[in-house]
């Protein structure tokens, strides 16, 4: 399928979607978040998906000129925007059955640093920032960034980030546990592709449980969260992945996953 605001590329088992709007920094429109569910609607047996941005940065934000600001009543514009458009691409990450790797550099700003926060691993390059500046201009963080930041950085940090409105370079978001690893730039792209193609010969059906697993985790208790892991290796255990790990092991061999 051709789409107009992204790039999507299937190298083996990974699905690769690149933001493509470079001379804007990748600045998001709500159709390019439309565009990212649909790519996740149609992984075509894919089984990882890596984000990545065309140019210098991952994504600078929501594209905020014209549009919301533009409208008659900018605030239900963008309430529209957010309910209709870029939640639901963000839901969709959350909800697909296959790991899921981004790669930033420069700008994760915005509903950008939501969308590179959103993976399983977020991979930076020693260029990448990322940021909540809403409040520099008068408004409050979205893309779920209020529900994902205290839980991966605590409360205080969290914070910081969104009333301060300040840049945290890639090495501090390491530091805090915000992402996965920080790379030399010119090796970002090799080593998240890497990561996703590790990922996608991995046992899918066990991957994809264990990443709703943790999505679920943060809304439930510890003995909900017991009742919820056994399900899902009951599920887990009557995959043919399973069967095959198990082989390997009493074998002696390394494991074929094929996805089932």
């Amino acid at each position: 399928m051709t789409y107009e605001h992204i790039l999507t590329d299937r190298r083996g088992d990974v699905l690769v979607v690149t933001l493509n709007r470079p001379d804007r920094l990748n600045a998001a429109p709500p159709a390019m978040f439309e565009e990212i569910a649909g790519a996740l609607a149609d992984l075509g047996g894919a089984r990882a998906v890596l984000f990545a941005g065309a140019g210098r940065g991952f994504c600078s934000g929501a594209d905020v000129a014209g549009g919301a600001l533009g409208a008659e009543n900018p605030g239900e514009a963008t309430y529209l925007a957010l309910t209709a458009s870029y939640n639901p691409a963000l839901l969709a990450i959350a909800q697909a059955d296959v790991p899921v790797v981004s790669a930033v550099r420069g700008p994760a700003a915005g509903i950008g640093c939501s969308l590179a926060l959103a993976a399983d691993f977020c991979v930076a390059s020693e260029t990448a920032y990322f940021l909540q500046a809403f409040v520099n201009i008068g408004l409050v963080p979205d893309g779920g960034a209020s529900w994902m930041l205290p839980r991966l950085i605590g409360r205080a940090r969290a914070t910081a980030m969104m009333m301060l409105g300040e840049r945290v370079p890639a090495t501090t978001a390491l530091d805090w546990g915000m992402i996965h690893e920080v790379v030399l730039d010119e090796a970002l792209d090799a080593t998240a592709f890497a990561l996703a193609e590790r990922l996608a010969a991995g046992p899918t059906v066990a991957l994809g449980l264990m990443r709703r697993g943790l999505h679920a985790a943060y809304e439930s208790d510890y003995a909900a969260a017991m009742v919820r892991e056994a399900e899902n290796q009951r599920a887990a255990r009557g995959s043919a992945d399973s069967m095959e790990g198990g082989m390997a092991f009493l074998q002696k061999r390394k494991p074929q996953f094929r996805g089932g």
